[in-house]
This record gives C-alpha cells, sequence and structure tokens, in this order.
C-alpha cells in the first residue's frame, strides 16, 4: 500500500508534467481521445444544466434527455471505448465512446432516476451525443 506522502508527490508529478508539458491531466490519463470526451461531456452538463438545448446532440439521436434538474450537480466520469457486449441496447445506435457521470442530481432520493451514462458518435465535426443510459438510486 502506498503511503500518502508517495501518493502526493504522484500526484504532484503528474500536475508538474501536465503544465510542462502544455496538456491537461485529462489528456495524461485518458489520451487526447479520452480528454475529448471528457470535455464534451462537461460542455454537454454545463449546456443541459443551464436549461439550454445542446448542439451536442447528433441528428438522429432519440435520447432522453431529461430536465435541468437531471444535470446539476453531475461532471464527467470516466471515458472508454464503446463494447457493445456491455452496451446491447446501445449497440445498434453505432457509438463509439460511452462515460459515465459522476454525483448525483441535486436533491436526489432513493428511487429517483438520473443520467448515468452519455454515449457518443464520432462524426466529422467531433462528438455528438446519440444516447443516455439512465440510473435509479439505491
Amino acid at each position: 500500500m502506498k503511503t500518502p506522502r508517495a501518493l502526493a508527490l504522484a500526484g504532484f508529478a503528474t500536475a508538474c508534467a501536465a503544465t510542462l508539458t502544455g496538456c491537461s491531466v485529462d489528456t495524461l490519463i485518458w489520451g487526447n481521445d479520452g480528454a475529448q470526451v471528457i470535455q464534451t461531456t462537461e460542455n454537454l452538463i454545463k449546456d443541459l444544466a443551464s436549461g439550454r438545448t445542446s448542439d451536442l446532440v447528433c441528428e438522429d439521436a432519440k435520447a432522453d434527455l431529461g430536465t435541468v434538474k437531471d444535470w446539476e450537480g453531475r461532471a464527467a466520469g470516466e471515458p472508454e471505448r464503446f463494447v457493445a457486449e456491455y452496451w446491447g441496447e446501445q449497440a445498434p445506435l453505432d457509438p463509439q465512446w460511452n462515460i459515465n457521470l459522476e454525483g448525483l442530481p441535486d436533491g436526489a432520493t432513493p428511487g429517483d432516476q438520473f443520467p448515468g451514462d452519455v454515449f457518443y458518435r464520432e462524426t466529422g465535426d467531433g462528438l455528438c451525443v446519440i444516447d443516455v443510459a439512465w440510473s435509479t438510486l439505491g
């Protein structure tokens, strides 16, 4: 088990490397593509939590985006290349990426549903949202 000092030094080294190379910590951890998924998700959350429509949604998407309240208090989690075996319902939509959402909507209580994962399709213009999987707070 690593000591708190070792973990702090590792974190400091990562932050220094990000500063010196001019790239974000997300880019160092997840690569350029993963960092783009994280940034796109943060932009999506910001749009939807403020009540704006988002131009990040694919034209052919039929995703349930919920309400403003559903997106408040949410943050981008960990991006992953899409794996159809885990997400059979989304496979026909041809996403290339998915990312979990962290945090809970303000005032969430057991039984509430909230956006849990966002699915992205790569296009010539970048990423667009093709679907959102909803989770239930246990």
